[in-house]
């Protein structure tokens, strides 16, 4: 048995579907289904018993306490976060309320459940936190690849509170012995993608024939990596990472903003084309974020050297994967675009629409 939190969210629900596909050990997944956390991510699971859902906040250490000791999980795999750069520059407070004082609470809950185990229990256990490469700040772009020596220095409220939670995972091992491992990776993409980030606010725009809004000029690179083989990468760490250590996951996809949207806006003029002219056309300038990272990349080999994994999709592969889901996934787009989630999309991209650079 382990432990998800966040199981619900876009890349711990991936992780969960993945890890149900590998292996028969069953997973209790915690999730306080915030805006982001869609029990539809889990539909197919409805009906499997190794799949057991509980609705509930990392926060809570008495509840996490008994879910522990209820399930005595061998492992816990930490997704549950805050993390979307745009709402923590307009509400920080959620997360440093999630992603730092979470964190803490569900690290004091497995301290207290790990140190009580027997010793062989004791020893097999594991704790993965699941970061981002945001903590390590912004690339020039003839800089090196973020590795996992790279210092420290987030620029925005998010990369902030999830640079405080490595920090606390790694103070826990240190300080008390704990068995944990950290990975950081750079932007996701793929199925179950929440319709506010870049790729499927893109796809999700272009075919409502709405603007597809490009913060600055577009030029902002990032490293994309496929859910899954994010994944894979997090079964192989859990699987034989060296206890305390903090392994980069990466895709070697270095891309600009503006290149991925035409890839995009390219990939649905063949896939489901306009009646007329190209998505292209529907490309939108807007005032850039404020703080925005000029850059990020990782250096994966350390991954790869220590564990033998590297990426199974190129981007080309991967990207066309994720607008044919999307195109295949139409209820679950108009599902999730509703209440708060429009109220956010309006908000963000309003404000910038009206300050227009282009």
């Amino acid at each position: 048995m382990i432990l998800v939190t966040g199981g619900a969210g876009f890349i711990g629900s991936n992780f969960v579907l993945d890890w149900l596909v590998q292996s028969d050990e069953p997973v209790v997944n915690l999730d306080k289904l915030t805006y982001a956390g869609n029990l539809n991510n889990l539909a197919s699971l409805n009906q499997d018993p190794r799949h057991i859902f509980v609705q509930g906040d990392i926060g809570d250490q008495a509840h996490v306490a008994r879910l522990l000791a209820e399930h005595r999980p061998r492992a816990i795999v930490h997704f549950a976060a805050e993390s979307h750069v745009d709402r923590s520059i307009s509400g920080p407070a959620a997360f440093i309320e999630t992603n730092v004082n979470g964190s803490f609470a569900l690290l004091e809950a497995a301290r207290a459940y790990w140190s009580a185990l027997a010793a062989a229990d004791k020893e097999a256990f594991r704790f993965l936190h699941v970061s981002t490469d945001e903590v390590y700040g912004s690339l020039g772009p003839d800089d090196a690849p973020f590795s996992e020596t790279t210092p420290y220095a987030p620029n925005s409220p998010y990369s902030a509170s999830k640079a405080a939670s490595d920090h606390l995972v790694r103070a826990y091992h240190h300080t008390y012995g704990m068995p944990v491992l950290t990975t950081n990776c750079s932007n996701n993409y793929g199925p179950y993608h929440f319709p506010e980030k870049l790729i499927p606010l893109i796809i999700t725009n272009a075919r409502a024939g709405k603007a597809l809004p490009i913060y600055g000029d577009g030029q902002q690179v990032r490293d994309w990596l496929y859910v899954s083989d994010h994944c894979a990468a997090i079964r192989r760490v859990l699987a034989d990472g060296r206890l305390g250590e903090v392994y980069n996951v990466g895709g070697w996809n270095e891309k600009a903003n503006l290149d991925v949207v035409h890839t995009l806006c390219d990939i649905l003029d063949q896939l489901d084309p306009k009646a007329q002219g190209s998505y292209r056309e529907q490309i939108t300038y807007v005032q850039d974020r404020p703080g925005h990272d000029r850059r990020y990349a990782i250096d994966a080999r350390k991954l790869e050297r220590e564990l033998g994994w590297k990426p199974a999709e190129t981007f080309e592969s991967g990207i066309r994967k994720t607008v044919q889901w999307f195109l295949d996934h139409q209820d679950w787009v108009c599902d999730v675009q509703s209440g708060d989630y429009l109220k956010w999309i309006d908000k963000n991209y309003a404000q910038r629409a009206s300050q227009e650079i282009a």
